[in-house]
């Protein structure tokens, strides 16, 4: 039963999807396609972008002594919303915002650097004593 449930919403997706671009098509016309090829350019310079920064994030993570799953899950939820905006479609590119508007996840409880609470730093002027100096002979 939950497989037959899961096919329909997967077959009305895209049937709701050529609907709305059918109504909106009759209503704005080449505003549309223009919409539509600028939100796939979006995405792609999104994915490409994502590309880039994911190594860095990862490896900056790893060297802060953090989990890299916090980097993982905001880059696949930018791919994710990447390839969103490439599918032609009005409410794929709205799942797309939605999905770019959600924060992050929260740090975990071993993302936070291993700091200790209280460091016994010396200041910089501690081997300074001030007082005037007179010479007796």
């Amino acid at each position: 039963m939950p497989l037959i449930f899961i096919l329909l919403i997967l077959l009305a997706f895209p049937t709701l999807e050529i609907l709305v671009l059918i109504k909106l098509g009759n209503l704005y016309g080449s505003w549309l396609l223009l919409y539509l090829v600028l939100m796939a350019i979006l995405g792609i310079r999104l994915i490409r972008e994502e590309k880039q920064v994911m190594a860095g994030r990862f490896i900056q993570s790893i060297s802060q002594g953090r989990t890299p799953l916090r980097a993982i899950f905001g880059t696949a939820k930018n791919v994710i919303a990447g390839i969103l905006l490439i599918i032609p479609g009005v409410i794929s590119d709205a799942i797309a915002v939605i999905l770019l508007l959600i924060p992050g996840p929260k740090p975990m409880l071993g993302d936070q650097p291993n700091t200790p609470k209280y460091t016994n730093k010396r200041a910089a002027n501690d081997d300074v004593i001030e007082g005037e100096f007179r010479r007796e002979d």
